[in-house]
């Protein structure tokens, strides 16, 4: 397939670095590529007599037009290619088998295509894996993908529309356990009325979080799928209701005993839950956190995968990700891609803190990341998935400052808009299912997701009428959408 790649001067030599000799490059007479039109293409090409030479010939993804003259004319396909010349070494090697765009850029296509590929394969991981055993329909344990596992904290203590919509928010972001967290003074009614609640709009598994046997077997008798946790303290009381009623059970260390017996602890309790016929048993060897000898804790991992290679293990990210002062989107994926190499099954988080929102979405990825890694036996990277929210993958290199420039320098008067003044801020919408921006003017208010919308909503409304304030709107905007997109707080006139 002979391939055509076009391109303005200041990207000659970056585009010619990409394609190596995998493609030809047209380079037109226009400085910035994104200026390219059909016409400029089609003399260019003809001035060069290219005419039936290409089967596709690739465009900027930033420009525009109707380039179907120019296909006609010349007997090639026209699509648009990557919108960064930096990326067209990885458009050019799905040439031959793939169906580009002529309205969106190729580098957004194959982003969405290796995603779609990437979510099918782990579907197909799954269903083609053994486990331990399942609870439902869920597969726990054995070479199926690590479950999520997120904790409704003080569950028992939330009022019914609270804590459904706790744990549908949970459900939302890739939860595939609901753990429902009971405070140290529920009642066991608190617990029977958290359970029905939960069940009766949950669709995924449940279990109860608790030492209190009496806690514990009033779950039960709600219809719990896995208690968490059993140890010493309980096992004789409720133990054998557990077994009886065929719930899964989360064995610990008992809490009284020093860091250097929790080992042994844990396989004493683990042998007494299946003496009294507790077979679906999961084994939490305690992941300390960071600064409380977690070194030791992952050894402890290690070990108890070695004596029980059987028993699915429970890793609680929570206790480090809570208790460090750090995003925890690499924080996550760090520690899923150690639960993945010591063998753990069940990856537990709340979402306690404001710094840990959204870590079941981070670790649900991060699971998908290692079991596809797993199969490929490959690093978690280039997988079609990842977790790089702040950081890039492929960096654009800086421009070069020109050597006459202008130095910027802030104005120092400020006039208020005779339209009007407005006022902006994030808040939740019963209509949206996420945050959304609000701006409020004396004759409107206006709710939208991005700055483009909103700002084009005020023109279009004649909301404002001079330069300075529009230009303001729009840095607020911005600063307000990527406030939505990173999910921190907004303020207006604050730095971002």
């Amino acid at each position: 397939m002979k391939i055509l790649i076009v391109t303005g001067y200041l990207a000659e030599q970056t585009v010619k670095n990409a394609v190596n000799s995998e493609a030809d490059v047209l380079v037109l007479d226009t400085d910035i590529a994104a200026f390219i039109t059909p016409n400029k293409l089609l003399q260019a090409m003809k001035k060069e007599q290219l005419s039936d030479k290409y089967d596709i010939v690739f465009v900027p993804g930033i420009v525009s037009g109707d380039f179907t003259k120019v296909e006609m004319e010349m007997g090639c396909s026209v699509y648009l290619g990557s919108k960064h010349a930096y990326d067209l070494d990885f458009v050019i090697p799905f040439a031959e088998n793939f169906k580009f765009s002529k309205v969106k850029p190729a580098c957004e296509l194959l982003s969405d295509v290796r995603h779609k590929k990437a979510i099918e394969q782990i579907q197909n991981i799954e269903d083609n894996s053994t486990s331990a055993f399942n609870i439902g329909e869920l597969k726990i344990g054995g070479n199926s993908r690590m479950k999520v596992m997120g904790e409704v904290v003080n569950a028992t203590g939330m009022d019914g529309l609270t804590l459904k919509n706790s744990i549908l928010s949970f459900i939302e972001k890739g939860a595939d356990i609901i753990d429902i967290g009971v405070s140290m003074d529920a009642t066991p009614e608190e617990v029977i009325n958290a359970v029905e609640i939960a069940k009766s709009i949950a669709s995924v598994p449940l279990s109860i979080d608790t030492l209190d046997s009496e806690l514990i077997s009033s779950a039960l008798d709600s219809g719990i799928d896995i208690v968490l946790s059993l140890d010493g303290s309980n096992i004789e009381e409720v133990g054998y209701k557990v077994a009886e009623n065929d719930v899964a059970a989360v064995v610990i260390p008992d809490v009284s005993v020093d860091e250097d017996r929790r080992l042994e602890s844990l396989i004493k309790n683990i042998k007494s839950v299946m003496e009294i016929g507790i077979t679906r048993v999961i084994a939490d060897p305690v992941l300390d956190s960071i600064g409380y000898g977690i070194d030791e804790s992952i050894n402890r991992y290690k070990k108890v995968c070695d004596t029980y290679p059987e028993i699915p293990l429970f890793f609680g990210v929570g206790n480090v990700t809570e208790l460090i002062d750090a995003d925890s989107v690499g924080i996550n994926a760090s520690l899923t891609g150690i639960a993945n190499d010591l063998g753990a099954s069940i990856l537990f988080t709340p979402e306690l803190s404001d710094k840990t929102q959204d870590s079941i979405i981070e670790l649900k990825t991060s699971s998908y990341m290692m079991a596809l890694a797993s199969e490929r036996k490959t690093p978690p990277k280039d997988l079609g998935l990842d977790l790089l929210v702040l950081k890039e993958k492929r960096r654009h290199p800086d421009a070069t400052v020109p050597d006459n420039f202008l130095q910027a320098k802030v104005s120092g008067s400020w006039q208020l808009d005779p339209a009007g003044c407005f006022r902006i801020k994030i808040a939740t919408n019963l209509n949206y299912s996420e945050r959304c921006i609000v701006v409020e003017h004396e004759k409107t208010c206006i709710v939208g997701k991005t700055a483009n919308e909103i700002f084009d909503t005020i023109l279009d409304m004649e909301l404002v009428s001079t330069l300075e304030h529009a230009g303001y709107l729009g840095r607020e905007l911005k600063k307000a959408e990527l406030a939505l997109k990173f999910n921190r707080s907004y303020s207006q006139d604050d730095e971002f």
